[in-house]
């Protein structure tokens, strides 16, 4: 199994849409922040453009092919 380096970009999948700045289905980048991961929370760049903090259980982390982080971060 492949390890993720720190510096590594991640990104997650929205599963649950009952905040009104994230998109149910959606890919968001995930920034780094152990503190927030301690509590159990992600600092999602939400549809405001801003990065906040969301439960961790409303998301599922997925793998990204390096090909596709690009335009993914393009998007968003």
């Amino acid at each position: 199994m492949k390890t993720r380096k720190k510096n590594e970009i991640k990104f997650a999948v929205c599963i649950n849409d009952s905040e009104p700045d994230l998109e149910l289905r959606k890919v968001y980048k995930v920034l780094p922040d152990e503190t927030a991961a301690k509590d159990h929370h992600l600092r999602i760049i939400d549809e405001s453009g801003e990065d906040y903090l969301y439960p961790a259980s409303f998301f599922v982390f997925v793998e990204v092919p390096k090909a596709a982080e690009r335009d993914l971060l393009l998007a968003s």
